[in-house]
């Protein structure tokens, strides 16, 4: 037998048997295969062919701009690279070279991959805007072995260098996992920017456009072989606010190196002319990814950098709170101008002895004086025959104790003490001698520089307060047709009442009281200063060198007495005295005056070409050293 006879031998019929089998079951699989691509399921398998084909990139809508109440920018956008992961075409193990390479914490971008699984998976997910140029180029050296990756352009948020108008503005930043579970984000998708503080959070909706989309056909490393559809993105409405950026400007320049706050308000209509806040921050660090150093230096400073003192800051309001307590004195017909007393530099009320601010004394002093010099012992007796909750009912009437309904977020409403409001919070009785502390702004009393400066603007106008705001009615009316503005609040004041006030004030400034640093000369200015303990005088004198337990200064001043257009507050934080404020306001007030004798030259020259806006966004102002004054 032949080698050959012998090898064919060996081929059983089993094996040729199961040689059939195998095939046939190949033939089987691959015909069950071609079933099911072609005949059970040719949508779906198509869908997955063209995802391989096909990226969808979105096109970033701008974010309107926030203009002041001239057309001035305080808000812009400049342009910037964005890069997005394609998750069709995303591989897993490429992960820690993407973080790496775009300074993203690991457990962060997982993170955020795993919260975008329920979005489409052509649907590419932004993961890091306003690229740094070392991360541009990392993403173009990377291009073939991280075809998952592909920049785009995009706009970034500018502000104004050195924190100028920051608490005003606020910041932007990438939507949180907790705020995508809120109703207010909602709507949005993970790596989304919103508006996080300030007007860019309180006009987010308004502000924020309407992105679009770009359909492209990649091929298998990435690279844009053609465009199959463009959506163009609608950018966000630009936004003009009541701010005067001269004023505002005035306002910076005079809080310089100091910590508290300065408002300026139209009381006639409730416009908000000028918004500070010290120390201040940088929004710009938002604007992309603050990084974790940078959060945790602004979130334990214990200055409070990130703390809108204008609407944030519940102090004790001092002596600038003495008007509403003569205010509530007359009204109730418990005082009149002539009811005055002896200040001997004290008075002893229900066995306790409280000190004048003057240790001397002020001799006799009644309604008119008493306001001028700001005599602690006259409102002692004042708030004494007045009664807590009869000081209470004009506090509040005023708007104390109680938000003032502007339009930023996270505004605070102080506190009125009244036996009311004690027995609530407290489940104690009211002692009459408590009031003699709340009839001189001292005690549980705590209200927010907005709160003084709308309450003081109403007073000075017979009793009518407008709520405070910072986007006028005409633009109100675009944003949402057939919007009126709400009617203000008023109180049943008798005129006579409010003039011996109005007159004390003006005291204050023009007759040597404690306001004398607010005078402008030529010009109707009245104020009232405020001296608040932060600690008892036996505290603060056992620290002395502690600064923190150094009073705080109020002045609040308006022009002019008898027509009031614009009234401010500072609040100069453990400046000891109160007459140290009163020149922040002076400057304020000095750079409003000087710019409406500015407007009324220019309304009387003939009219020139019209000269086109500036698009780079405000400079804050040459910073220089000031003192306060001795």
């Amino acid at each position: 037998m032949s080698p050959l006879d012998r090898d064919k031998s060996k081929i059983t019929p089993g094996k040729i048997t199961a040689i059939q089998y195998l095939c046939l079951a190949v033939f089987l699989y691959l015909a069950s295969g071609f079933w099911q691509l072609q005949v059970q399921s040719p949508d779906l398998f198509a869908e997955q062919a063209e995802r391989n084909r096909v990226r969808s990139l979105p096109l970033i809508a701008p974010r309107g701009k926030i203009l002041d109440r001239d057309g001035r920018i305080l808000a812009d956008n400049h342009s910037a690279f964005s890069v997005v992961l394609s998750r069709s075409s995303f591989n897993e193990a490429n992960l820690p070279i993407i973080a790496d390479g775009l300074n993203i914490p690991y457990d962060e971008l997982q993170s955020r991959i795993r919260r975008a699984r329920n979005l489409p998976e052509y649907q590419a997910l932004v993961i890091k805007r306003g690229l740094t140029q070392a991360e541009v180029a990392f993403v173009e050296a990377h291009r073939r072995e991280l075809p998952e990756l592909e920049m785009i352009r995009s706009d970034r948020r500018l502000y104004p260098a050195e924190g100028f108008a920051s608490h005003l503005i606020g910041y932007v930043g990438e939507v949180s996992e907790a705020e995508l579970n809120s109703p207010e984000f909602a709507v949005y998708e993970p790596g989304a920017i919103v508006g996080k503080a300030g007007i860019e959070r309180q006009y987010n909706d308004v502000l924020t456009g309407v992105d679009g989309g770009r359909e492209v056909i990649v091929d298998s490393v990435g690279t844009e072989r053609g465009v199959i559809r463009i959506r163009e993105p609608k950018p966000g409405r630009s936004i003009r606010l009541t701010i005067d950026l001269d004023l505002q400007s005035a306002a910076e320049l005079a809080m310089e190196g100091r910590k508290g706050a300065v408002v300026a308000l139209d009381p006639r209509n409730g416009e908000i002319l000028a918004l500070v806040s010290t120390p201040n921050f940088d929004p710009n660090q938002f604007a992309g990814r603050i990084k974790a150093a940078q959060w945790r230096e602004l979130t334990t400073n214990p200055d409070k950098p990130l703390l809108n003192r204008v609407i944030q800051a519940q102090l004790a309001p001092g002596s600038t709170f003495k008007p509403f307590v003569a205010l509530a004195g007359l009204e109730t017909g418990e005082i009149d101008e002539n009811f005055g007393v002896r200040c001997g530099g004290g008075a002893v009320f229900f066995g306790r002895y409280f000190r004048c601010h003057v240790k001397t004394g002020h001799g006799g002093v009644s309604l008119h004086r008493g306001m001028a010099q700001s005599c602690d012992v006259y409102f002692y007796n004042v708030g004494n025959k007045t009664g807590v909750d009869a000081i209470a009912q004009y506090a509040e009437m005023a708007g104390f104790g109680h938000k003032t309904g502007v339009d930023l977020p996270s505004e605070e409403e102080g506190v009125i003490p009244s036996t009311k409001w004690k027995l609530r919070e407290l489940r104690q009785k009211w002692y009459a001698g408590e009031t003699i502390s709340v009839a001189i702004g001292q005690g549980a009393t705590t209200v927010t520089p907005l709160q003084l400066a709308s309450a003081v603007g109403g007073l000075l106008l017979g009793g009518v307060w407008h709520r405070p705001h910072l986007l006028p009615a005409e633009e109100m009316e675009v944003l949402h047709p057939g919007y009126k503005p709400p009617e203000p609040r008023r109180g049943a004041l008798h005129p006579e009442n409010v003039q011996k006030i109005k007159d004390g004030l003006w005291a204050v400034v023009n007759e040597g009281g404690t306001g004398a640093r607010a005078r402008i000369v030529g010009y109707d200015v009245i104020g009232k200063t405020g001296t608040a303990q932060i600690a008892s005088a036996e505290l603060s004198r056992g620290h002395k060198d502690n600064q923190e337990l150094k009073d705080n200064a109020w002045f609040v001043g308006a022009v002019s007495r008898d027509n009031p257009e614009i009234v401010v507050v500072a609040l100069y934080e453990h400046a000891e005295h109160g007459p140290i404020a009163a020149p922040i306001v002076r400057d304020v007030l000095k750079a409003y005056l000087d710019k409406q004798i500015r407007r009324n030259l220019t309304e009387q020259r003939p009219p020139s070409p019209a000269q086109p806006a500036s698009l780079l966004p405000p400079q804050p102002p040459t910073p220089r050293t000031q003192h306060p004054p001795q």
